[in-house]
């Protein structure tokens, strides 16, 4: 018999450490959407190909779907929330939280819209530390990489703010 604590247990343990991302496209462009990037760095129990699985584990149990399809958690109950207040966004999910710092900018559009675009990507970014600014062109690298889309959960999320 298994217990579904130590499985989870030993999932977090395998993802490593995860960190989110907030960015926005060229407002100029046209392309304010606001997005949030969750990934590991790959560091963690039993190398980057075991976070690779526990991430997609993750996603799998919290119904969340790898690939090309993009879930409207705006119109249906999804177990992932995103609240954003004091220019922080904050992720969270069964089994995790996490939160990042958000540009004024990126809550300003997150405002505007009410929801964001979530990619959970499977495949670690050992490159993108916390701490470590993230320039245009890694993340370009990373999140344009088809590779890395397509082995990621895509979902657009409402944005949640503290009741005042």
């Amino acid at each position: 018999m298994t217990s579904t604590h130590t499985e989870s247990a030993l999932r977090m343990s395998q993802l490593g450490t995860l960190s989110v991302l907030a960015w926005i496209g060229d407002p100029e462009e046209g392309h304010d959407m606001p997005y949030l990037l969750a990934y590991s760095l790959g560091d963690g129990e039993d190398g980057p190909e075991a976070g690779e699985a526990a991430a997609r584990a993750l996603l799998e149990a919290n119904g969340l779907r790898v690939g090309d399809v993009v879930l409207d958690g705006t119109q249906s109950s999804m177990p992932v929330t995103v609240l954003v207040e004091a220019g922080q966004a904050v992720l969270t999910m069964p089994g995790l939280n996490a939160q990042c710092p958000a540009p004024p900018e990126w809550v300003a559009a997150a405002d505007d819209h009410g929801q964001v675009y979530f990619l959970f990507a499977t495949r670690p970014w050992p490159e993108a530390k916390p701490g470590v600014p993230v320039t245009a062109e890694m993340l370009q690298a990373f999140a344009g990489d088809e590779s890395v889309l397509t082995s990621s959960a895509h979902c657009v999320l409402p944005v949640t703010k503290l009741r005042k």
